[in-house]
């Protein structure tokens, strides 16, 4: 079969095309042709050794994959060959065949395509674990989402609707801030033309807001928290800019206010029963039309080079599919 190894780290450019061979399924494992599978931020950090999960080299990279299942092994009675599934898989997933553990299998739910299912399950989970378990974001309340034309931006906008928040969406450009208002955005906000803090207190009477989603980080995490209501929370997603804040704990005095880790993955290992009601409410979204993923562009397998360097450019909207 065919994969995309990361033999030595560095940027995507340095990523080969190889036959390797098929893998085969241990004990509770499976596994999956893959008929699609999306590019993620953390796709772009694991090639460079900056990730908190470093496989030994080379591996492949991808985390998130929609397919068939192909084989499975001893014990694993929750999936059978033929299956039409979704999986998170930590890397592995750009090739044509991953092996992964049953237990991180989905069943696709029905009518959704597979570029879909790959730009659906990690973006949507974690936004649903941030918002809902993390934020605890009510109905009647307003919701910020920095970096929103991303893919998890998207969904936490579309996720922030569906619990009756009000949604405003930040952004570098204004195509992308369309995107966000096709998925549901009230209000938004261009970082390059808008003070961020000043467009926050016009659009909310001087208010604030009541959650931050931020996956972005850099020099937009702390204008983000003094902007914050009285008892709000900053959800600390990632750091898509690059650069960890180094917050004056004093504004979280002042304002009553909390800042709370999101760690979608070690939520899913620790909590799988709160993971798996979690998927399930997606699931019902989804089926009302609540949520729709946004595929922006798909790319062939032997190009997954060009689909992370424009995820590292930040030139992606929604999500970018690699198609096998």
């Amino acid at each position: 079969m065919k994969a995309v190894l990361c033999k030595a780290y560095g940027p995507p450019e340095s990523l080969v095309v190889e036959d390797v061979a098929s893998p085969e399924p241990g004990p509770g494992e499976v596994v999956v042709s893959v008929k699609a599978a999306s590019v993620n931020f953390p796709d772009v950090l694991i090639i460079q050794n900056k990730y908190q999960f470093k496989p030994t080299l080379p591996f492949s990279p991808g985390s998130e994959v929609a397919g068939v299942v192909k084989a499975i092994g001893d014990g694993v009675t929750t999936a059978r060959p033929g299956d039409r599934v979704m999986a998170f898989t930590t890397y592995g997933a750009f090739a044509e065949e991953v092996k992964t553990e049953a237990r991180r299998l989905l069943p696709l739910p029905p009518g959704m395509d597979f570029a879909s299912a790959a730009a659906f399950g990690l973006t949507y989970a974690t936004s649903d674990h941030a918002l809902r378990d993390r934020g605890q974001l009510a109905a009647g309340e307003t919701l910020l989402v920095l970096g929103a034309a991303g893919g998890v931006g998207l969904a936490a906008i579309e996720i922030g609707k569906a619990l009756g928040a009000r949604a405003i969406a930040a952004a570098s450009t204004e195509d992308k801030l369309a995107v966000c208002r096709d998925h549901g955005a009230d209000e938004t906000i261009n970082y390059t033309t808008d003070d961020l803090r000043e467009r926050i207190k016009a659009l909310t009477d001087g208010r604030g807001v009541d959650v931050v989603y931020d996956p972005v980080g850099g020099s937009y995490s702390e204008p983000a928290l003094r902007s914050l209501a009285w008892r709000g929370r900053l959800l600390v997603v990632g750091f898509a800019a690059g650069d960890i804040p180094k917050i004056p704990l004093n504004l979280t005095l002042l304002k009553g206010c909390s800042i709370v880790g999101v760690f979608w993955g070690e939520f899913t290992r620790r909590e799988p029963q709160r993971f798996s009601e979690s998927m399930q409410q997606l699931g019902r979204w989804y089926a009302e039309g609540k949520l729709k993923p946004h595929v922006s562009q798909t790319y062939p397998l032997d190009r997954a080079a060009d689909a992370l360097t424009a995820m590292a450019n930040r030139q992606v909207k929604g999500k970018v599919v690699l198609t096998v």
